[in-house]
C-alpha cells in the first residue's frame, strides 16, 4: 500500500519548511498569497487531507529540537568532547534546512535535566550527544518515552535503553583500525579504553579489536587492556602504566578514542618512546586534533555530516507518527604517520 503524503513531502516539492506547509494550509497571512497558492496545489495534487485532530496537535508544537549536550572530562574546561563539536554543526544545519530551530543545552547526567521536558512544550523531540554511563540515566529517559517524547541517541544499539540509536559501526571499525596495524607489525598489542558494559561503544571497538587479533593469532596477541575513560588524562595514565610495568613496552598500542590516543602520545614522548619506530599508536574518531599531532594520529572517522543528518531526520520522522529503527553507519580508516605509514590524506 502506498504510504498516505506527508505535510514533509508537501514542503520539499514546494521547496519551503514544513511549519510553512502548516500556516499556508491553514491560511495564514504570514505565509504570502503565492506561496499559499503554490502550497494548496500541491496538498490537491498528492490528495493530502488534513487531520484536524492532528492539526490541533501540530498547532501544539515548538518547531523545536532540544539537542542535550553531557559532559565529558576534557583537557580545557569545555567538558565537552570534541568528538561532539564537531556534530552539533550538521546537527544544527540539518535542523534549520527543515526549518526547525535547534535549543543546545548542556547537562550534568547527574542533574535533573529531564524534568525540564516531562509537562512542557519547549521542544517536539530530543537529540542526546555524548559517552556516558547509559546505566546513570536509563531511569530518566524511560520516564520520557512513557510520556511520549521522542528520543534520538548517538551511540551503540542497546536493546535496554529507551529510544532509538543512530551510531557508528564501532566492531568493524576497531577490527579495520588493528588490521591495519597488523599488516605494518607483529608481536605484543595492547588496547586502551574502558570495556565494560557503561561503555557499549568502546565495548564493541574492543570486540573488533579482538576479531582481529584471532584472526592473526600466529604474529600477534593481545598482551594487556587497561580501562581508560575518553579524556586526555586517561591516556596519560594508561600510557605511564604501560611504561611501569615489567617487561617491554607492547608493539601496537590501539585506543578507543583518539582523545586518550593524545594523552598517550604525550606520555610515550615525555619518556623518550619513538612513535612509531619503538611502538603504534592508533585512534578512534579522527577528531581535528588527530591530524596535528606528532606524529599525526592514524584513527577511524565517524561521519559527523551524515550523523547530524540521520539523528535530524529520523527524529522529524518520529515526530510525526512514521516508523524508526536503530542505524549503524560505516566507518572509515584515516592512515596517517603514528602507525608506521605516510598519510593517505
Amino acid at each position: 500500500m502506498k504510504n498516505k503524503a506527508t505535510s514533509f513531502d508537501i514542503a520539499h516539492m514546494a521547496g519551503v519548511s514544513q511549519s510553512t506547509v502548516s500556516r499556508a494550509l491553514n491560511d495564514s497571512p504570514l505565509v504570502n498569497i503565492e506561496t499559499r497558492r503554490k502550497v494548496q496545489e500541491i496538498a490537491r495534487q498528492l490528495n493530502y487531507k488534513v487531520d484536524k485532530n492532528a492539526s490541533n496537535l501540530r498547532r501544539q508544537r515548538s518547531s523545536t529540537i532540544a539537542l542535550l549536550l553531557f559532559e565529558d572530562p576534557t583537557s580545557d574546561d569545555s567538558m565537552i568532547n570534541p568528538f561532539f563539536l564537531s556534530m552539533l554543526g550538521s546537527i544544527t544545519k540539518a535542523s534549520a534546512s527543515r526549518g526547525y530551530d535547534l535549543l543546545v543545552s548542556f547537562q550534568n547526567l547527574d542533574s535533573d535535566w529531564h524534568a525540564e521536558f516531562e509537562d512542557s512544550h519547549k521542544a517536539d523531540g530530543i537529540i542526546l550527544l555524548g559517552y556516558g554511563d547509559y546505566r546513570s540515566y536509563e531511569g530518566k529517559l524511560t520516564q520520557l518515552q512513557e510520556q511520549g517524547t521522542h528520543i534520538m541517541r548517538w551511540g551503540a544499539p542497546v536493546a535496554e535503553y529507551p529510544g532509538i540509536s543512530i551510531g557508528c559501526d564501532n566492531f568493524q571499525g576497531g577490527k579495520d583500525v588493528t588490521e591495519h596495524v597488523l599488516s605494518l607489525r607483529q608481536g605484543n598489542f595492547a588496547f586502551i579504553g574502558d570495556v565494560g558494559d557503561k561503555a557499549p561503544e568502546f565495548q564493541a571497538r574492543y570486540e573488533g579489536y579482538l576479531r582481529a587479533l584471532e584472526q592473526h593469532s600466529e604474529t600477534a596477541v593481545a598482551s594487556v587492556q587497561i580501562d581508560a575513560i575518553s579524556a586526555e588524562s586517561a591516556g596519560i595514565d594508561a600510557a605511564q602504566q604501560l611504561l611501569e610495568r615489567q617487561g617491554p613496552l607492547p608493539d601496537a598500542i590501539v585506543c578507543a578514542a583518539d582523545i586518550i590516543a593524545v594523552g598517550v602520545l604525550k606520555t610515550l614522548k615525555a619518556a623518550g618512546v619513538q612513535v612509531p619506530a619503538d611502538v603504534a599508536v592508533v585512534g578512534f574518531d579522527n577528531i581535528q586534533l588527530s591530524a596535528f599531532t606528532t606524529p599525526s594520529l592514524t584513527t577511524v572517522q565517524q561521519n559527523t555530516i551524515q550523523a547530524g543528518e540521520a539523528l535530524v531526520e529520523n527524529l522529524l520522522r518520529a515526530i510525526e507518527g512514521e516508523q524508526t529503527t536503530d542505524y549503524l553507519m560505516p566507518a572509515t580508516l584515516i592512515v596517517r604517520q603514528s602507525c608506521g605509514c605516510e598519510s593517505n590524506e
